[in-house]
C-alpha cells in the first residue's frame, strides 16, 4: 500500500521533466497526488504525480492544508506565498538573499 503526503506538505518532483521542482500538495485522485506551486502550475490545472516519484519533505503549512480539507477558496498566491515560506523554513535562506535557485 502506498502512503500520500498530507494536503498542504511541501515535495519535490524526483523524477520527470520537472525533476527537481518544489510543490506543494494540493489533493489525491485514486493513485495519483495532485500538486500546484501557483506559478508553473496553478491549482486550475494541478500536476499528478506518481507518489513514489515525489520526496517528501517535513514543512507542511497547516493553514492551507486546513483550508483545502474543507475546500475552502486558495488563491494561487496564497498558494506562492506558502511555498517560498516553507522553502526558506527548509532552507534557512529568503529570495533576497540568494535562495532564488532553490525556489523552482
Amino acid at each position: 500500500m502506498v502512503k500520500y503526503p498530507l494536503l498542504g506538505q511541501l515535495v519535490s518532483s524526483a523524477s520527470g521533466r520537472d525533476r527537481g521542482h518544489h510543490y506543494l500538495v494540493v489533493g489525491q485522485e485514486a493513485d495519483r497526488v495532485l500538486v500546484a506551486d501557483g506559478a508553473r502550475r496553478k491549482l486550475e490545472d494541478p500536476k499528478r504525480k506518481n507518489p513514489l516519484h515525489l520526496q517528501w519533505r517535513r514543512e507542511r503549512d497547516r493553514e492551507l492544508g486546513e483550508k483545502l480539507e474543507a475546500d475552502e477558496k486558495v488563491t494561487n498566491s496564497e498558494l506562492r506565498g506558502a511555498l517560498i515560506k516553507l522553502l526558506e523554513l527548509e532552507n534557512n535562506t529568503t529570495p533576497s538573499r540568494g535562495g532564488e535557485e532553490k525556489l523552482g
